[in-house]
């Protein structure tokens, strides 16, 4: 598949939406309408993703598949104690004002602007409190990886968004990353088993694949679906290995480089063949999939399968505290 043919399929497929991974359950609930307007506010400057997105979305030859979603207004307040996220607020804060977007001073002031919100604040503690008054007002909200920083914060997430009868979804980028798209399109047949590889620096102030292996965890629930019931951790000071077995016997496995040279990749093992899983290169297709999910309320990745996620990250914190004993996950 050349370079134009895949990101023509990536176009495609975001507007069909055929493919790329299973339709909410929250979307499907509450889909149907379209959203009422094509304002987008961002709740968190405290990541490079507020910027990078807003760059596509206020591009002046932004991609149709984008729906005309523009970034118009944006709360700067993210993380409340993390020295990184705090430091990358002003910066990003003055990029996106260049980029044509208001700066307020309250969530509140933001929702009486927007029709959509991205909720981008690098804390996954914050994420629960943030996300409430969005919901209250009816609004659709795309919730940046990690969706909380614990699996009962993620459950709360979805119970309220079901109370309020709003749209949502979590994700990270790597999810969509083309190769495996490949994989859950067919190319390898059924999916037998997966082994992929994240950076995974650690933050104290998160469990420890919420704060980064995240990317790894998505990368691998991606290829193996739901369905994950024992885990086991072993550590080093370098490094991390997580192993998944699911309910019907397969294995999946995560490898976490906490120390050293980082990229993202792995191997799907299918009926049909062994499939590469490349690194990351662009927000683009994680970017399709938003202004998809605001256009329709259809959310691209089940509800259920990102609680699994959360709960493989806590069940593999707890293997590491039992010195690598196997732990049954609390889904």
């Amino acid at each position: 598949m050349t370079a134009y043919d895949r990101r023509k399929f990536l176009r495609t497929a975001a507007i069909t939406g055929v493919g790329l991974g299973l339709v909410g359950r929250a979307g499907s609930l509450f889909a149907g309408t379209r959203a009422a307007g094509k304002r987008i506010g961002i709740i968190g400057l405290d990541t490079s993703h507020s910027v990078e997105f807003t760059k596509m979305f206020n591009a002046p030859d932004a991609d149709p598949a984008y729906h005309g979603f523009k970034v118009v207004a944006a709360y700067p307040q993210g993380s409340k104690d993390i020295a990184s996220s705090l430091e990358m607020v002003p910066g990003n804060l003055a990029k996106v004002k260049e980029l044509g977007v208001e700066i307020v001073d309250s969530i509140a002031a933001l929702l009486e602007k927007v029709d959509v919100v991205l909720l981008e604040s690098n804390d996954g503690r914050v994420h629960l409190e943030q996300a409430l008054p969005v919901f209250k007002a009816g609004k659709r909200v795309f919730i940046d990886k990690p969706i909380a920083a614990s699996l009962a914060d993620t459950k709360a997430i979805f119970k309220a968004a079901e109370k309020y009868k709003v749209p949502v979804f979590s994700s990270s980028a790597l999810r969509f990353i083309d190769s495996i798209q490949q994989v859950k399109q067919g190319k390898i047949g059924k999916v037998a088993g997966a082994d992929v590889y994240t950076p995974s620096p650690t933050e104290k102030t998160h469990p420890d694949l919420f704060w980064y292996g995240i990317h790894g965890v998505e990368m691998l629930f991606a290829l193996m679906g739901p369905g994950c019931r024992k885990v086991t951790r072993t550590t080093s000071a370098d490094m991390d290995q997580v192993t998944g077995v699911w309910a019907d016997g397969r294995i999946g496995t995560l490898r976490g480089v906490i120390k050293g040279p980082y990229g993202f990749g792995g191997h799907a093992f299918g009926e049909k063949g062994i499939m590469p899983i490349g690194d990351f290169s662009s927000y683009q297709p994680l970017v399709l999939q938003i202004a998809s999910f605001f256009e329709t309320g259809v959310a691209p990745v089940d509800p259920q399968e990102t609680i699994e996620m959360m709960a493989f990250m806590e069940a593999a914190d707890a293997s590491k505290k039992k010195k690598g004993a196997p732990v049954m996950m609390n889904v």
